[in-house]
């Protein structure tokens, strides 16, 4: 059994790279170490995302492999703990709610941080890694659990990030979810012109 997912069911128009259509979000990870220079180049590449007057309003907080790890995972709903536990890092992504320069409220901030989430993501494909964003989480205590002010700050999600490991290292109803699922059709996300 490969640890390669197929994406043989994936049909992406001409010219479209593989790094976009082979991007998924495994749940299967291989507990192994991320070496630090790797961890950086990832987070890096999220640094160079753009967002609005250049704010860079995300904030990653992670953990790997660590003394931190088990309080990261135990923010993690229990039905997210028993498969995110073999990832080589776990992590949480705020955004900041105003602007450095005048104050204000920073509508723009979650928009500009997915732009910053899929910068980590894509850079962290090139180093055969995978990452899996994670809407359950116990969002009452990432603030006080992580020191992270909720007045300036809204907590997106959290992540994990490692190696993929073999779909059957799953339950069986995790690993019967574990291939790259399809997409909806191009016309039904991208309107040319008014209609």
């Amino acid at each position: 059994m490969s640890q390669h997912p197929d994406f043989s069911s994936r049909s992406a128009a001409a010219g479209v790279d593989t790094l976009f259509s082979h991007r998924w979000s495994p749940r299967a990870f291989k507990k192994t170490a991320i070496p630090i220079e790797t961890i950086e180049s990832i987070f890096d590449a999220a640094r160079w995302a753009p967002s609005c007057f250049n704010e860079q309003p995300w904030l990653f907080v992670t953990s790997s492999n660590d003394k931190d790890f088990d309080t990261f995972l135990g923010l993690l709903n229990e039905s997210n703990q028993v498969w995110a536990k073999n990832a080589g890092l776990i992590g949480f992504i705020f955004s900041k709610k105003t602007f450095a320069h005048n104050g204000n409220d920073n509508n723009k901030a979650k928009f500009d941080c997915g732009a910053a989430w899929m910068s980590l993501t894509l850079q962290a494909n090139m180093h055969q890694l995978h990452t899996h964003g994670i809407g359950g989480i116990d969002y009452a205590n990432v603030y006080t659990t992580l020191n992270i002010s909720p007045k300036d700050y809204d907590i997106i999600c959290g992540f994990a990030l490692g190696k993929i490991d073999l779909p059957n290292t799953l339950s069986d109803e995790l690993s019967a979810k574990e291939s790259p699922s399809g997409r909806n059709p191009l016309d039904s996300v991208w309107q040319a012109g008014i209609r």
